[in-house]
Parts: C-alpha cells; sequence; structure tokens
C-alpha cells in the first residue's frame, strides 16, 4: 500500500514541478516573446508587405543569400511554421534545399530572437541555465549559436541543392529508359 502511496506523491510532484514551470515562463518568457512578435509585424507593416516580398524574391537569385539570408529573415519575421511560406520566393528547384536551411536553423536562432520557435526554448535554457550557474553569460552562447547555425544552413542548402539535382537527373534519364 505504501508503494501505492508514493507512487501518488511522485506522480502529483511531477505536475505540481510542471505547473510551477509553466508559471515561470508566463511572467518570464511569454511576454518577451509576444512583445518580439509585436515588434516584427510591426516592422514588416512600416515597410510594406510588397517591398518585403519583392525584396526576397530578389535575393533567392544567390545561394548565398538564398540559404541564409531568407531562411533567417523568414524565421526571424514569422517564426515557425510561417517560416517555409517564404518558399514561394524560391524556384521549385531549390525548395527542398531552402526548406533544409529553414529547419536547421529553428534551434539556434532561439538564443537572440526566442519568438521563432519557442519550442526549442527548452533545449536552449537548459544549457544556459548550465553556463550561468558556472558563471558564463548566456548572451554568447547566443552569438555563438547563431553564427555557427549560419555556417550550418548555408552548407546543407548548397548540399541539399547539389543532391537534389542529382536525383532529379538520375531520375530523369530513368524515365527516358
Amino acid at each position: 500500500m505504501e508503494i501505492i502511496t508514493q507512487f501518488a506523491e511522485y506522480f502529483m510532484r511531477l505536475f505540481t514541478t510542471g505547473g510551477q514551470i509553466f508559471m515561470e515562463w508566463i511572467v518570464g518568457i511569454i511576454p518577451t516573446v509576444v512583445c518580439i512578435m509585436t515588434a516584427v509585424n510591426s516592422v514588416i507593416k512600416l515597410i510594406g508587405t510588397d517591398r518585403v516580398e519583392r525584396f526576397a524574391r530578389k535575393i533567392t537569385k544567390y545561394a548565398v543569400l538564398r540559404y541564409t539570408l531568407l531562411p533567417i529573415l523568414a524565421i526571424i519575421f514569422l517564426g515557425n511554421p510561417m517560416c517555409y511560406s517564404f518558399g514561394k520566393f524560391v524556384d521549385e528547384k531549390y525548395k527542398p534545399a531552402y526548406y533544409d536551411a529553414c529547419v536547421s536553423f529553428l534551434h539556434p536562432v532561439t538564443g537572440l530572437f526566442p519568438h521563432a520557435n519557442p519550442g526549442e526554448l527548452f533545449v536552449y535554457t537548459g544549457i544556459a541555465a548550465g553556463l550561468q550557474k558556472a558563471g558564463y553569460l548566456t548572451t554568447n552562447l547566443a552569438v555563438r549559436y547563431f553564427v555557427a547555425g549560419m555556417a550550418v544552413i548555408l552548407i546543407r542548402g548548397l548540399v541539399t541543392e547539389r543532391v537534389y539535382t542529382a536525383m532529379t537527373q538520375r531520375g530523369a534519364k530513368d524515365n527516358e529508359e
């Protein structure tokens, strides 16, 4: 009987702890995320949606910008999962690589722009809490994640583009035979 009682107490403590963490987020990170989302949407409205779309179409002509600047802007301005909608500015043959670049950047962006992918915050905040306990600044971590993420999305975008092109060409040859 005592085992059942201990299990019930542990079970309730689990949810009590979850509730406490949720309350910390409500007074901590959620207001920050709402403020950032409001600011980003305001900037887009001030610039003009048409101008933002024209700019996005222009930069997709260059592979380096297509797999760095476009996904970064999409993730920061629209967040996950809306960032994928910027794929409409990319030629069909580049869409798989654009998607790969976006997916690969959704974690590194959370340190500087938590609104972009709040679902990944638990990873970043867990690592950041450990660094804070050790006496380090989390700003350095956030910047390093961001910069490393930029390098990763460029590499992944270029590699995925080449793989997709090779597979498409191979498929075309197979269909001819």
